[in-house]
């Protein structure tokens, strides 16, 4: 992408076009990407739109990127495997990989995509005890480390 666009910076536009106003830069498209259309303002639209012309594959991006988070979103967990199959043959190694990593886990990833409990609260409770062990640095006995979560709860 960097190297894309670097050939678009040089590129000789004319002064009064938005795009020579601010060059697009990967961090830039890439929120303009991964935000909701609902919350891009009017120049931040009308900037992707000229970018997305200029490239297909950023296009596929855009679309198979705002279809997962749409599922993700709306918890459509039954459309999984329609958006996995389209990512997996768009030819975007990032997307196939991705696409390949949701396969692994297919069943923790269709639940967690349609169920509407998940166990974050047991995950966010395990980084935290890992986090007071780690500040004790394996000195304490189990008896310590047991009383210092009991008492941090």
């Amino acid at each position: 992408m960097r190297r894309l666009l670097q050939t678009w910076r040089t590129d000789t536009t004319s002064p009064g076009s938005a795009a020579a106003a601010t060059p697009a830069t990967p961090r830039r498209i890439t929120g303009w990407i991964m935000r909701p259309d609902h919350k891009l303002t009017d120049g931040d639209r009308a900037s992707l739109a000229l970018v997305l012309d200029r490239c297909a594959t950023l296009r596929t991006v855009h679309q198979l990127v705002g279809e997962f988070a749409r599922i993700a979103r709306e918890r459509h967990g039954k459309h999984i495997d329609a958006w996995i199959a389209q990512a997996q043959t768009s030819g975007i190694a990032a997307l196939r990989g991705f696409a390949d990593g949701l396969v692994k886990d297919y069943d923790a990833v269709r639940a967690g995509l349609t169920l509407a409990w998940s166990s974050g609260a047991v995950e966010g409770n395990v980084t935290r005890i890992k986090a007071l062990k780690r500040q004790m640095y394996g000195r304490a006995t189990f008896d310590h480390l047991r009383r210092r979560i009991i008492l941090s709860t």
